[in-house]
């Protein structure tokens, strides 16, 4: 076998193309609603979290981010009033980055778009079996590769 004809190289290269493509169809409607890919990531995993709240550890864990690049982050949407931080009732060295009402608000705009371009260019390119078995892959090898992705987090359906 040709070494530059590795199915792997393929599989990597279809998945990074997909990824830019995907986030290249996504950039506008965010930016419309004056959000980066980065602050909507962090207002929709504050969404999908209970309490609308993860300590900030737990937010840097499941975006990839440095501590103190997701403290850049919330520091940002705090100024817009998208998320407010809050102490921690049970550990006093640790806050919590909170989505407000405002946040739920401006997620509540963006979100009719962003699930109309995931359907389009995503999810609506696939069967619902084709589409079960893709979520089941990447659940997979994202539990490898990122085993912190749903730091604190409790498991649930459809995450």
């Amino acid at each position: 076998m040709d070494l530059f004809d590795d199915p792997r190289l393929t599989a990597m290269g279809l998945f990074a193309e997909v990824y830019a493509g995907l986030s290249a169809k996504t950039t506008r409607t965010f930016a419309e609603a004056g959000l980066s890919e980065v602050d909507f990531e962090t207002l929709i995993r504050l969404a999908r979290s209970p309490e609308r709240r993860l300590r900030m550890s737990d937010l840097a864990a499941q975006t990839s981010m440095s501590t103190s690049g997701i403290t850049r982050v919330v520091d940002r949407l705090e100024r817009e009033g998208l998320v407010e931080r809050r102490a921690c009732p049970n550990d006093r060295r640790s806050l919590y980055a909170v989505l407000t009402d405002a946040g739920r608000k401006r997620l509540e705009q963006v979100l009719p778009q962003h699930l109309a371009d995931i359907e389009t260019w995503f999810t609506g390119l696939l069967t619902p079996e084709q589409l079960t078995q893709f979520l089941e892959a990447l659940r997979t090898i994202r539990d490898v590769v990122r085993p912190n992705a749903t730091a604190g987090v409790a498991p649930r359906h459809g995450r």
